[in-house]
């Protein structure tokens, strides 16, 4: 089985190629969506929040209160760090988890759809990582548009992450999302058309 990275920076278009992905049926596990799962009330992620940051985050009914949490984490690193420790093994569990259950499905390639594959090193379960390009000063003017940033909110969320530059010089595939969505689709398209005849051969 084929697994392929796909990452890219904050408002870039990631989503965008990954939801395209999901409609061609080809199987995405989605980072943020498993990072939701593993905080669910009473789970592992959740009773280790608890511990570490009280009960203040949470409602009632068990479930994450996130803008308490991100205000808590946000503005303070070692809170930030102290979250990252107690999640991201509960999450690269999951994620394991979920590529031996395609494995076991027999299917012949999946996507694992992760902001940070990078930083927190999944490109070494990576047969190719696509990165969804754009340059840093469109991504600036979209995330503005987008979230109704201003100029430094959006700048510090974008220089949280490892540099596009950077991304795109650790890619093996490139989607340049400078042109429209149809652009973009065509190159997803002519991509598949190449790995299915390398899959099938």
């Amino acid at each position: 089985m084929k697994i392929v990275g796909l990452t890219g920076g904050i408002s870039s278009g990631k989503s965008t190629v990954s939801s395209y992905f999901r409609q061609l049926k080809i199987p995405v596990i989605d980072a943020d969506e498993v990072a939701r799962k593993v905080v669910e009330p009473n789970s592992q992620g959740a009773i280790e929040i608890r511990k570490a940051f009280g009960s203040d985050v949470f409602e009632e009914d068990g479930s994450l209160n996130r803008q308490k949490l991100g205000a808590l984490i946000f503005s303070n690193a070692e809170n930030r760090q102290k979250l990252d420790d107690l999640l991201q093994p509960l999450i690269k569990i999951m994620i394991l988890d979920e590529i031996e259950e395609y494995r076991q499905k027999g299917e012949t390639m999946i996507v694992l759809d992760l902001p940070l594959l990078f930083e927190k090193h999944y490109e070494e379960l990576c047969e190719e990582i696509i990165v969804v390009y754009i340059p840093k000063e469109l991504q600036l003017e979209r995330l503005m548009k987008r979230n109704q940033y201003t100029k430094q909110e959006a700048l510090s969320r974008i220089d949280s992450q490892l540099s596009i530059e950077e991304k795109r010089k650790r890619a093996t595939v490139l989607f340049d999302n400078q042109g429209t969505i149809q652009q973009l689709y065509q190159q997803v398209e002519q991509w598949l058309v190449e790995t299915k005849n390398d899959i099938l051969q």
